[in-house]
Order: C-alpha cells, then sequence, then structure tokens
C-alpha cells in the first residue's frame, strides 16, 4: 500500500483536512458561544457568559443565574456530567451537551483519517463523505441547541420572582429580550474556530481533483476573485 509522502500533504486536498482536524480539536479549549446581558439590575457592566462544546460556562454566570431566576429560566442539566454550575431541579434535561466534545473529535478524527488516504480515488471519496458528514453532523447540532433553547425558554417557573413573562426563544444569533433584560448571543472563539475548519474542508473538497498545492492557493483564490469582478463589471457594461 501507498501511503503518501510528507510532500503530499502540501497539497490542499490534503494538508487542509488536516489543519482542519487540528482546528476541531482544539476549538474544544475554547468557549463556542455567548450571550452578553444587560440588565437594570447590572447598570455599569454587561454581563458576559461563554458556554463550551461540554458541560462547561464561563463568566459572569453567576450572575446570570440571578437574573434568569428572576424570570424562571434555568440552566439546562447536562444528566451524564457533573457541571461547574448549579442545576435546579426544574432545569430540562440536556444529556447531548455532554457528548459534545465526541462530535468534534470525531470530524477531527474523520478528516485526519482522509487525508492520509493511500490512492487519490480513496481520498477524494473519502472528502466527499467527510463533507457531506461535517454538515450533517454540524446541522444536526445547531438544530437541537435551537430546540433546547426552545424547550428551556418555554419551561419557565411559574413560581419565578416576576411573573407574566411569556416564553420564549433565545436564538443562536442575534438580540433579544425579555422582561427588562436585553441579550445578544453569537459564536464565541471555538465556533469561530470550527467554522473556520468546516471552511478548510469545504476548499479541500473543492480542490479535490487537483493537484494545487496550499502556497499556491492564495493566487488561485486571487485569481478568481479577479474573474469574478471581471464578470459583475462586463455585465454592468453591457446594461
Amino acid at each position: 500500500m501507498n501511503w503518501p509522502s510528507l510532500e503530499d500533504f502540501r497539497e490542499v486536498r490534503r494538508g487542509l483536512p488536516v489543519l482542519a482536524a487540528i482546528l476541531f480539536a482544539a476549538s474544544l479549549f475554547f468557549p463556542m458561544w455567548e450571550i452578553l446581558v444587560d440588565a437594570v439590575q447590572y447598570p455599569e457592566t454587561t454581563l458576559r457568559v461563554q458556554l463550551y462544546a461540554y458541560p462547561r460556562i464561563a463568566g459572569d454566570y453567576v450572575e446570570m443565574a440571578a437574573l434568569n431566576h428572576y424570570v424562571g429560566f434555568n440552566y439546562p442539566d447536562p444528566v451524564l456530567i457533573e457541571p461547574n454550575f448549579e442545576v435546579k431541579e426544574a432545569a430540562i434535561d440536556v444529556p447531548e451537551w455532554s457528548l459534545g466534545p465526541l462530535a468534534f473529535l470525531g470530524v477531527a478524527a474523520t478528516g485526519a483519517f482522509v487525508a492520509v488516504a493511500p490512492t487519490i480515488e480513496k481520498l477524494k471519496r473519502g472528502l466527499k463523505w467527510q463533507f457531506r458528514g461535517t454538515i450533517a453532523v454540524f446541522t444536526i447540532m445547531l438544530a437541537d441547541i435551537q430546540v433546547r433553547l426552545w424547550q428551556a425558554g418555554h419551561s419557565l417557573d411559574p413560581d419565578a420572582p416576576l411573573t407574566g413573562v411569556e416564553g420564549f426563544t433565545p436564538p443562536i444569533w442575534g438580540k433579544y429580550q425579555v422582561a427588562n433584560i436585553t441579550s445578544v448571543s453569537r459564536f464565541a472563539t471555538g465556533g469561530y474556530m470550527a467554522m473556520l475548519a468546516i471552511a478548510l474542508l469545504v476548499i479541500a473538497y473543492y480542490y479535490r481533483n487537483s493537484e494545487t498545492t496550499v502556497d499556491e492557493l492564495p493566487g488561485h483564490l486571487a485569481a478568481r476573485v479577479r474573474g469574478l469582478r471581471d464578470r459583475v463589471r462586463g455585465a454592468d457594461g453591457g446594461e
């Protein structure tokens, strides 16, 4: 069996999946998602809560728990792993949160495995399934997170100090308001690292039939951008 040489990993179709694998694995050391919160109870500061791919919350999560109690919202219960925050009895169960690292390490290991394919045909076939599988994994993951956010926002404690708060759905990305609390959800460092890794897999899949090397890639991309710009200018001139 002819295994690829180190020189072969200079090619985009082999080198980028390896870089993507490293990014996926490294992203677990950083928060994936964060929420910025402004509330009248904290007039001089914006609270920041950061969530990891496993049951860990960083930042002002104690202060945020107090605000959550105010409207009857609870941090979810990861069930399988003891988190670093207090779990209320009324919290919804989210056992898949404990399995988050398996998803990231799984796609990382798959990318590394594909990159060492002994033949070009196996490499191209592996890149195809790696690309499709990764998109499927993270699409399901984002959909699951949004469903769990809906459940948490519609399972408010009826005995909360502030009554009359209707159920709500915190978005994965965007601004929302509950009572006098304004929050902004967005991806954090780990989330951006995962997105960059996915982008690298997209590029590797696009160049699966090419021997283009990583150092040649910027020139190729620049040429494509210039070609697109010229076509746009030509279309404008034709009008």
